[in-house]
């Protein structure tokens, strides 16, 4: 069964607040089952977006929409390239 996909928002608050537990004596176990994850997400995510705060998560978002844009207009000129080749 597929869990819910987390927005990196919600990552990084629960990063936050997981780490704040940390600090007050739980183990990663107990902050996972908090957040209704496991303990392997946790650490992806720790892995994933642990340096990551607020202003870099915007930043990060909007490289990934530009590189969306871009891969696409590369893939469209190799079409285009493709049928003129084609057609010489």
């Amino acid at each position: 069964m597929k869990g819910k996909k987390h927005t990196p928002e919600q990552v990084i608050a629960k990063l936050a607040e997981g780490d704040r537990m940390l600090n007050e004596g739980k183990t990663v176990g107990e902050v996972a089952r908090t957040f209704g994850i496991t303990e392997t997400t946790w650490h992806r995510w720790k892995n994933t977006y642990g340096g990551i705060k607020g202003p870099d998560m915007k930043r990060l978002k909007e490289l990934e929409a530009e590189n969306r844009k871009l891969k696409i207009m590369v893939a469209e000129l190799s079409l285009d390239k493709a049928m003129l080749k084609e057609k010489a």
